[in-house]
């Protein structure tokens, strides 16, 4: 096992559930996880500012006790993004993503009231009262225009490697046409960053955006910030995430996320220690098994062959001729010639 997966450094490691909320999801954060976000979708769309929304989306059933996203937040021009940190692999993880992103499409439709008092508030920067929304709120023109949905980006942050996904460490998809690639619906999005496949050193770090990536991949290991990272932004990481900065609170529930985390890496490893072992010795058991196959084959062979050079001889004793005896043992006249003369 790789000790530095279980050293506690000078910052929080980001692949703890509450280590992430403490670097990108507090108020004090805010500007970091813009930061984040823009560098992800640069070329794309840029966010200038954005607010938090109630991290859990509630289900209609009572047998579905609803999700609760990492991070959910609504930009200044009305997109939605999700932002999940997962540090293990668990099966039909793919599914999971697409019903989150489903949720939050459909939520939109359900709450179309509540989605645009969250609008408008970002608009404002200050809250309304549900009168106030009322007062100012138009009538809806069609039937359709209930539907119009805003986009819902979907980010999420991998530490281990996706069996469904390709091997490489971002994939981005989007609605389109299977043949043209052509973008069908521009309002569903998701980015996938498989961590262990960014292998990059800091050294090759030339943007921003890997720069970043390569801090949230190694930052755990770290007692301070490289001198090469002296952009504003990572010296606002380093003080967010610095452990030592963290409330009596936070500590508490680090510690105990630390330790979960610990734990389930020494699984991991344990685990595929197991499959290791067990795959060698059944290895050698296969090995074995063919290895008697091929000498039985080869033995076989073998006497057949000397089976057929002793007929050979007989039959050449008997005065037949080179091609009536090649015809008889299914040797070839030249190894009829060979095997007779010596």
């Amino acid at each position: 096992m790789d000790n530095m997966d279980l050293t506690c450094g000078h910052f929080v490691n980001p692949f703890t559930d509450i280590g992430f909320k403490i670097i990108f999801g507090q108020p004090a954060s805010k500007e970091l996880l813009i930061t984040l976000l823009n560098e992800l979708l640069a070329g794309e769309h840029r966010i200038e500012n954005l607010i938090f929304l109630d991290k859990e989306n509630h289900s209609d059933s009572m047998a579905d006790a609803g999700i609760i996203y990492d991070l959910y937040c609504l930009t200044d021009t009305g997109e939605y993004i999700i932002v999940e940190m997962q540090n293990r692999f668990h099966s039909s993880f793919l599914d999971r993503t697409l019903f989150y992103m489903c949720r939050a499409i459909g939520r939109q439709v359900e709450n179309l009231r509540e989605k645009r008092r969250k609008e408008r508030e970002l608009q404002t920067g200050k809250p309304e009262t549900e009168e106030d929304f009322l007062l100012s709120e138009p009538m809806q023109e069609n039937y359709g225009s209930r539907y119009k949905l805003s986009t819902v980006y979907g980010i999420f942050l991998m530490n281990f490697r996706e069996p469904g996904l390709e091997e490489k460490f971002r994939t981005d998809t989007v609605i389109a046409d299977r043949e043209s690639g052509k973008v069908v619906n521009p309002h569903f999005r998701q980015i996938f960053l498989q961590f262990p496949y960014f292998t990059k050193e800091l050294k090759d770090c030339e943007t921003l955006y890997d720069k970043l990536i390569y801090t949230l991949k190694n930052m755990q290991h770290w007692n301070r910030m490289p001198d090469a990272l002296k952009e504003q932004v990572f010296s606002r990481l380093e003080e967010l995430a610095a452990v030592a900065n963290l409330s009596l609170e936070d500590r508490i529930a680090y510690d105990k996320a630390l330790d979960r985390y610990r734990v389930s890496r020494i699984v991991e490893e344990d685990a595929r220690e197991a499959g290791w072992k067990k795959g060698l010795a059944e290895g050698r058991a296969e090995g074995r098994a063919e290895g008697r196959a091929e000498g039985l084959a080869e033995g076989l062979a073998e006497g057949q062959a000397k089976e057929k050079v002793a007929i050979a001889r007989n039959l050449k004793s008997l005065g037949l001729s080179t091609a009536q005896i090649a015809q008889a043992t299914g040797l070839t006249e030249e190894e009829v010639e060979s095997t007779v003369n010596n």
